[in-house]
């Protein structure tokens, strides 16, 4: 293995409250990349020296892992490492979330929350390499800048002001789609923003508040309320299916689609700090694991 970020699902495996417990002894890491160091009989389609990248369970904070052939996806040989070691998980979550109400209608919108955060870039970047628009609520106002930049039509502070300040906006239509990764207060605005009929897709909890969902949001407006959990998702799809969205999100990854920034990277030996850094609100990007780095 070369790279592998820390991801929130990561800490969320080593405090024991992810949707799926390990067996343990166990090894964090939900993704990451490599290259190919040794083959085992009868291998034919994999070569030493291939960059690839495990889709299968994680372990993949080690310096070398053991998968079948049939578990790793060969990327062109001059994709960015760093990038490539963030391609399983918040790419692939922001193509499910984008399609939770299946093929999304180009010049639509779409509505998200912590639109500061490396999944909810993946989104703005998909969204618009679809065609569609995108309406950004962030924290701070300081984040607006980086949202813009990776392609945002509209970037507001999440605040009780965002639902008139969006409708108040020319050419802005209420969305079908919401994408919540807070909850609370948040995904309440949310809500509101939402056209008749809309799906708010659930895939983070960052605030730790439940959802407050009132009644007349459900009766009048029909709203639907639906949770996303990639590894559920993609287990849904045929094998076949999943190789396909993952050679797509590799060419964006390759042609500059789909950019996740890197606030710092560390080495193994350095994990603890790694820790502490990635836990800390105060980063603008991924903090990865360099799995071959020497102090």
């Amino acid at each position: 293995m070369r790279f592998a970020p820390i991801n929130p699902a990561d800490l969320n495996f080593i405090e024991g409250s992810y949707g799926r417990k390990p067996d343990l002894p166990a090894t964090p890491g939900i993704e990451g990349v490599g290259t190919v160091d040794a083959l085992g009989p009868d291998v034919s389609n994999i070569n030493p020296g291939d960059v690839a990248i495990p889709l299968g369970p994680g372990g993949t904070w080690a310096e070398t892992i053991v998968r079948p052939a049939a578990d790793l996806l060969v990327l062109p040989p001059s994709i960015d490492l760093h990038q490539a070691s963030m391609l399983r998980v918040n790419p692939a979550t922001a193509w499910g979330l984008l399609h939770s109400r299946g093929q999304p209608h180009k010049g639509s919108w779409i509505v998200q929350n912590a639109a500061s955060s490396a999944a909810a870039h993946c989104v703005i970047s998909l969204a618009r390499h679809l065609g569609l628009h995108s309406l950004n609520l962030v924290r701070r106002p300081e984040s607006a800048a980086a949202c813009l930049a990776a392609g945002a039509d509209i970037v507001l502070t999440d605040d009780p002001s965002a639902p008139a300040a969006a409708a108040a906006i020319p050419g802005f239509s209420p969305p079908s789609l919401a994408i919540n990764a807070v909850g609370g207060d948040s995904a309440l605005r949310l809500l509101n923003l939402l056209a008749p009929g809309g799906t708010m897709a659930t895939y983070g909890a960052m605030s730790r508040q439940p959802l407050k969902v009132p009644n007349g949001l459900l009766i009048f407006k029909d709203l639907h309320l639906n949770g996303f959990w990639l590894t559920r998702w993609l287990a849904q799809l045929p094998p076949a299916d999943v190789r396909s969205l993952y050679a797509t999100l590799a060419s964006l990854v390759l042609n500059g689609s789909i950019h996740q920034p890197v606030a710092a990277i560390y080495p193994l030996a350095n994990l603890h700090d790694a820790l502490l850094h990635a836990s800390s609100s105060a980063r603008n990007g991924k903090i990865l694991l360099d799995l071959h780095s020497q102090l």
